[in-house]
């Protein structure tokens, strides 16, 4: 089975081609690891899953279908950069991880008691239930990634993407992110992450894509951390560090 698939996706930013043909199948069941360079694409190629953003070629599908349907459908969860977020915005913990439930509320939005003790598992999940009253500004940066997680997990998405959770975090809250992610991905849902974090990523995935604009490697994670396949996402000198 394959829960997400591009096929030839081209994306453009007026001259500047993000994505360059890529075609690529990930399964569910499994972390995906993303990996590449500043630029390379990555955080456009989960856009484009989402339909945050439109290709100029090619076709993406979630789930069988598009990625507008599966967004009606709830079927996938987001966790931006912490650069795409409001912190300053007055909201609480709960009320963040309560917006993934509002697909199963209707045109109401009124929280129902499955809805509540969705977000309560949610939060004890990640480790957050004693902070769920507090601004999400006031938390760290381990502990915002964390709250995005919980939203998935209350929307109970089956897909969820993640554009680099780890970037400056604690240990902790990475240890429990690549757990929680493990877990999730061991109830059959697909987990497509990007990360700069390769050292990590034995521990975290079950597969990676390199990505430079187009897809360079996609198999075992154990395959992409070969320096001569580091050299073509990275550089010579990722060539020299993994000789090292």
């Amino acid at each position: 089975m394959t829960a997400i698939s591009l096929r030839d996706v081209v994306v453009r930013y007026g001259d500047v081609v993000a994505l360059d043909g890529v075609t690529l199948d990930v399964r569910p069941g499994r972390v995906t690891g993303l990996i590449g360079m500043n630029g390379s694409g990555k955080s456009t190629l989960l856009k484009a899953v989402t339909g945050l953003v439109r290709p100029d070629a090619g076709t993406v599908a979630v789930g069988g279908g598009t990625p507008a349907a599966a967004r009606r459908r709830h079927l996938v969860g987001y966790v931006p950069q912490s650069e795409d977020v409001d912190w300053a915005f007055p909201v609480g913990v709960r009320d963040v991880v309560m917006m993934g439930r509002y697909g199963h509320q209707g045109f109401t939005r009124r929280a129902s008691r499955a809805d509540h003790a969705a977000v309560a598992e949610a939060l004890d999940r990640v480790g957050l239930a004693d902070l769920a009253d507090r601004q999400i500004g006031r938390l760290s940066g381990g502990q915002r990634k964390r709250v995005f997680v919980a939203r998935g997990i209350a929307q109970d998405a089956r897909v969820l993407l993640l554009d680099e959770p780890f970037a400056g975090v604690d240990k902790g809250s990475e240890a429990t992110i690549v757990r929680l992610l493990r877990e999730l991905a061991a109830d059959g849902r697909t987990v497509l992450v990007s990360t700069h974090d390769l050292h990590a990523l034995p521990d975290l995935a079950d597969d990676a894509v390199l990505l430079l604009r187009h897809v360079l490697f996609h198999g075992p994670v154990a395959g992409a951390l070969r320096p001569e396949v580091l050299a073509r996402a990275f550089g010579l000198d990722v060539l020299g560090e993994g000789a090292a």
